[in-house]
């Protein structure tokens, strides 16, 4: 197994540091064995605090420019397993993309290394690896021949690469009058058509627009029953809830937690968002401006008496109480969302999308949200309240996790999933 080198200059033929040289051949992977091994990996820069314009000037000033060393990953170590999906998530700043490039030897380490087993196909920066005065069409080939395809590979999956990107028609069109989301587009369909073992994914893909993302998510649930591993880099939390099986959280260069995906996201949020929302003890999962603070969320049984207990069917409502700090305030938005245990989200809601905007509130009071009957089964469910701004870009309070319940059995017809439909089957017969 090859290794991707550190500070000391290889003493191998250059032929060696090909892309695709650290990568074992195909068929020698069992699963559950490590696709990628990350062992104390560090990655510094240098943070100039004055420049030289020119080798003139530095000639005059007499001395190099003064500068800091800045160590965007600090020892970082985990294990990427065969056919799991690896989410790395942080705030801005944190070390996730530079350690991605680590990991597919866009930077080389200056201590530690990584260890990939199988074929590497990197999706890191919009467009990266186009050339702008060529045609879709030559950058397909451009692109593929550099993650290691043949001409004859390429041409056997061209037609694919075309249609999962959607470009039939401007194939031929050179790619800088592209669209951002064409870029992205057929820069993901050359790296998935690769048909990589590992798969490194920055948040590029947040450019596409919904069917795109979509068939994206389609492409990564074929890829997982496929027993690929994928290591995905995002600020999308629902998603990476989701999609990942394990995360990893980055905090100034460190790794401050990995885990499972719920538990990653639950200490993220505990502790990242907590101190934005002034006049709470760090135990609560939540942030916001605190102009409005949720002070309860509840759930009322259809006796309309306060519970944490219900049942599939039962009419319930769920209330947001909240109080406003001072004055009032205009035109606020009250949403919620239900997770299964599991982290599967269930439902999101807000109150903008049934136009219940109240003109403004002051003081203290609730906002209800009431449902007829009950669709979930059987389980326990957590539920995540928010108030925001009319146009939903500014957050009073957005609490995480603000109830958790219980959905007790009753008299449904499904046993699978999270829903019941209510619904009832019928049979014509007389085509027999």
């Amino acid at each position: 197994m090859d290794v991707l080198p550190d500070l000391v200059p290889p003493s191998r033929p250059p032929e060696v540091l090909r892309p695709d040289s650290v990568f074992l051949a195909a068929g020698t992977r069992a699963v559950g064995t490590p696709a990628v091994m990350v062992e104390n990996v560090a990655k510094r820069f240098r943070i100039y605090h004055e420049r030289n314009d020119s080798l003139k000037a530095s000639v005059m000033r007499g001395r190099r420019a003064e500068f800091e060393e800045f160590w965007a990953v600090d020892d970082v170590s985990f294990t990427v397993n065969q056919g799991e999906t690896f989410g790395i998530i942080g705030e801005n700043g944190s070390g996730k993309s530079t350690l991605l490039k680590c990991m597919a030897r866009i930077l080389r380490p200056d201590r530690g290394q990584v260890i990939v087993d199988g074929k590497l196909s990197a999706l890191l920066e919009l467009g990266a690896g186009f050339h702008q005065e060529l045609s879709g069409r030559e950058n397909v080939y451009l692109n593929g021949s550099i993650l290691g395809l043949s001409r004859k590979q390429i041409d056997d999956r061209f037609d694919d690469i075309v249609e999962f990107a959607g470009l039939e028609r401007f194939i031929d069109t050179p790619v800088k009058n592209y669209s951002s989301g064409m870029y992205v587009r057929l820069g993901f369909s050359v790296a998935i058509n690769v048909d990589p073992d590992v798969l490194l994914v920055d948040e590029v893909l947040a450019v596409g627009d919904e069917n795109f993302q979509r068939r994206c998510g389609e492409k990564f649930g074929e890829m997982q029953r496929a027993g690929k591993t994928i290591v995905i880099v995002s600020h999308g939390l629902g998603q990476m809830r989701t999609m990942c099986d394990r995360l990893a959280w980055l905090r100034n260069g460190k790794l401050e937690y990995i885990g499972e995906s719920k538990d990653v996201i639950d200490q993220y949020l505990g502790t990242v968002s907590v101190s934005r929302l002034p006049g709470h003890d760090g135990v609560s999962k939540r942030f916001g401006t605190g102009e409005v603070e949720i002070t309860a969320v509840e759930i009322l049984g259809p006796a309309g008496t306060l519970t944490t207990k219900v049942h599939t069917g039962d009419n319930v409502t769920i209330r947001i109480r909240y109080e406003v700090a001072a004055g009032r305030v205009v035109r606020p938005c009250f949403g919620f969302g239900v997770h299964r245990i599991d982290g599967l989200l269930v439902t999101g809601v807000n109150s903008r999308e049934q136009k219940a905007i109240p003109e403004f509130i002051t003081g203290e009071g609730w906002f209800d949200y009431t449902v007829k009957a009950l669709p979930l089964l059987t389980g326990t469910y957590d539920v995540s309240a928010a108030i925001q701004d009319e146009k939903c870009t500014l957050t009073y309070d957005w609490w995480f996790e603000g109830l958790r319940f219980e959905v007790l059995p009753a008299v449904v017809h499904e046993t699978e999933g999270a829903l019941s439909l209510f619904g009832s089957w019928s049979h014509d017969s007389s085509q027999n």
